[in-house]
């Protein structure tokens, strides 16, 4: 049998390459590639992680933001609703009706009494003299 010497190789400036090389030995080897891969893909993912909860913490309040000026909206459009019935001729005969006692000519005017409300004033100084239990009965009851 032949045994052949294994020749060491020459670089291109004509040095031999060392196999002993810390370098070569390491990107040579697979585990120490496995956990060089997995530092690298740690170091991508954390940053990536943080900005997309950030992104989604935007995205929630803008949201809200949008739900909070649909909502102003609505309220500003009620609000000019409103003003455009207060400037109406409608609205002006009815305020000058309600808290002025005004009438249009030939109107007659109907004021109508609450009776039972001076009934509530002597049936309360009564109240004094009738126990607890008696004054809950007649206000469910009566």
């Amino acid at each position: 049998m032949d045994h052949k010497k294994i020749r060491s190789r020459l670089l291109s400036d004509g040095s031999k390459l060392k196999s002993d090389n810390l370098i070569n030995r390491l990107f040579n080897n697979q585990r120490f590639l496995a956990i060089i891969g997995l530092v690298f893909l740690i170091v991508i993912i954390f940053p990536l992680a943080r900005t997309y909860s950030q992104r989604r913490l935007v995205e929630k309040e803008i949201e809200s933001v949008k739900s909070q000026i649909s909502e102003y909206e609505n309220q500003n459009q009620e609000l000019k609703d409103l003003i455009i019935y207060l400037q109406s001729d409608q609205s002006l005969e009815e305020q000058a009706r309600r808290n002025l006692n005004l009438k249009k000519p030939g109107e007659q005017v109907i004021v109508i009494e609450n009776k039972a409300s001076t009934s509530v004033s002597v049936a309360s100084s009564s109240d004094e003299e009738i126990n607890n239990l008696k004054k809950w009965w007649r206000y469910f009851f009566d």
